[in-house]
């Protein structure tokens, strides 16, 4: 990893508090976490494992991916498309906001908090280049390891291919070799199923 900042413990310590009140809980390895906790110490993990040297920004946008997603909860929207765009819109708004708001508050200039405020942004990828498109491999690699499995089941099978392939466009080339050493973890219909959805 880059060398990092003199703010930058204390932002991470300050996104993982405001995880940690998640109301909701996610029990990993006989261990219970406040669910969005958990899902940021993913993204960390899966960061460091794909980009080692990744920037002190792209670092910080990981932690905060998902910070205090439980406030703005997916029934508050219409159901279907528009529903979830509008949903996702306002989601991405508010990590940014917030994130760049805590690493204010802890010293970083505005430069710094509007790079990690763009990337956390749905149009993350056009505005934020490298990083940007390394931010949604690590995206899409934590939901294919650890959400993707419990996930399809609530879906048909032609709507679960058809989410596989959006998850696929999303990624770099690089991304989805990493996301093919996953397969083992995907019981044999549902690897059929991503087979057939990337051809």
């Amino acid at each position: 990893m880059t060398e990092l900042s003199s703010h930058f413990k204390e932002a991470i310590t300050r996104f993982d508090a405001a995880n940690a009140a998640d109301p909701n809980q996610e029990i990993f390895e006989g261990k219970e976490y406040p669910k969005e906790l958990l899902y940021a110490q993913r993204m960390t993990a899966w960061l460091e494992k794909f980009e080692p040297g990744a920037s002190e920004a792209l670092q910080l946008a990981a932690r905060a991916q998902h910070i205090r997603r439980w406030e703005i909860p997916r029934g508050a929207y219409p159901m279907g498309r528009d529903g979830y765009n509008q949903w996702r819109t306002i989601l991405a708004k508010m990590h940014g906001d917030l994130a760049a708001r805590i690493m204010r508050d802890v010293g970083y200039d505005e430069q710094m908090c509007e790079r990690v405020r763009a990337l956390l942004m749905k149009d993350r990828i056009t505005l934020s280049g490298h990083d940007g498109q390394t931010l949604e491999d690590v995206i899409c690699l934590v939901f294919l390891e650890f959400y993707f499995v419990p996930f399809a089941p609530q879906y048909s099978e032609t709507k679960l291919t058809g989410i596989v392939r959006k998850t696929w466009r999303k990624m770099s080339e690089r991304g989805r070799q990493t996301a093919l050493t996953l397969a083992p973890l995907w019981p044999a219909e549902l690897l059929e199923m991503v087979k057939k959805a990337v051809g």
